[in-house]
């Protein structure tokens, strides 16, 4: 066998050890980073409230009177809160709870105080001219803003952990593509080179030397 037929057989089974090498320590990563998002997730003690069901919200949403806002699909009422998906879920229903309390305005849509011309209206006012004011003077903040602030920082919290999630999955995937291709490397390189000792030709047998010669 020639001596560049050998480096590409060695070079193709070193290349098929170092991907099998970096596929488990993708897999071990990727599992131990799904391990600890859900983790994270259960040490909160998080739980579905019993209206966070398609059903309940599309009735509450109807006698709030909001016809636009998107009703989740998923069902997490009076349940532990412990894997992205869920998480994901519980952060949608959030969404809608600040939309009820806020009559279906979004954060940029309110101002800063409440009117006071109309303190009851979530829509408010940033001009503190026309904004309510307490007894020492001093303009009152929207609630229903403040609420929105709360709610998007803990469903962006459990979005997070939705994403560590599936990128955790997206790992373990690459981790197995990496094996497999590892491990056909070497096949390759392996099965080349027997290939090539099987196909080799015989050393011809020596003719003895005969008078006649």
């Amino acid at each position: 066998m020639s001596t560049r037929r050998k480096i590409f057989e060695w070079g193709g089974v070193i290349a098929g050890v170092v991907l099998i090498a970096f596929g488990i320590g993708a897999l071990v990563m990727s599992v131990d980073a799904r391990n600890t998002a859900r983790d994270e997730l259960t040490r909160e003690n998080i739980v579905g409230s019993p209206d966070m069901n398609p059903a309940d919200t599309e009735a509450a949403l109807a006698e709030a009177g909001l016809t636009n806002v998107a009703v989740p699909d998923c069902d997490v009422a009076e349940e532990p809160i412990n894997t992205g998906e869920e998480a994901r879920c519980f952060a949608r229903y959030m969404r809608v709870h600040a939309l009820e309390g806020s009559g279906g305005l979004t954060y940029a849509e309110m101002g800063r105080f409440l009117a006071a011309d109309d303190p009851e209206n979530p829509a408010g006012t940033s001009d503190e001219e026309a904004a309510l004011t307490d007894e020492e003077g001093n303009p009152v903040p929207n609630s229903g803003r403040n609420t929105w602030v709360t709610a998007t920082a803990l469903s962006t919290a459990l979005n997070v952990s939705y994403m560590a999630e599936q990128l955790a999955l997206f790992g373990i995937v690459v981790g197995v593509a990496l094996i497999l291709t590892g491990i056909g490397f070497i096949v390759l390189a392996l099965g080349g080179a027997l290939r090539a000792r099987a196909g080799a030709p015989a050393p011809a047998a020596s003719r003895p030397v005969t008078a006649s010669d």
